[in-house]
């Protein structure tokens, strides 16, 4: 039995016919064929696959995509505007925060909403626990830590 789904995925209606048990990184990668939104762990642990359902992070799976119904979701691949980077995708690139960069979209995707959730304001301290539930096997974080500080400073500079 397949239900019917509709949303928002970076400014654009998306809908399809979905299994219920459909997760909403499934909906994304396999329905809609944006495959930034990584699947690193099946167990909600990587952080791989986090996106903005209605303005706050989340683990795409973890949520089915029928409760995404209606909602307004981001993906990395809607970060960009204009070909121009998003100020944490550029910071994430000028210091080097990442390697092999599967870990990376859902690292940019979880440091903007810290970043929003704590008003711009960001201490290492603070970063480091905010990106506790995504796991990089590359880097030892230093470099992330940098790239959010910096991206943080960037998005308050342009008003994002």
């Amino acid at each position: 039995m397949s239900v019917s789904v509709s949303m928002k995925v970076n400014g654009k209606t998306a809908t399809g016919n979905v299994e219920p048990r459909t997760l909403l990184v499934q909906f994304i990668r396999e329905h809609l064929g944006l495959t930034g939104t990584h699947v690193g762990c099946d167990t909600s642990q990587c952080g791989a696959c986090v996106v903005h359902v209605d303005g706050k992070s989340i683990k795409s799976c973890t949520m089915l995509a029928l409760r995404a119904d209606g909602a307004d979701v981001s993906t990395i691949e809607g970060l960009a505007k204009d070909g121009t980077l998003h100020p944490m995708q550029e910071a994430f690139r000028e210091h080097h925060g990442l390697q092999c960069g599967f870990c990376t979209p859902g690292m940019v995707m979880s440091a903007i909403d810290l970043v929003k959730r704590h008003n711009y304001k960001l201490d290492e301290k603070t970063v480091r626990h905010g990106l506790e539930g995504n796991l990089c096997r590359c880097t030892g974080y230093h470099n992330i830590v940098k790239a959010v500080l910096a991206g943080a400073e960037a998005m308050q500079a342009k008003g994002v």
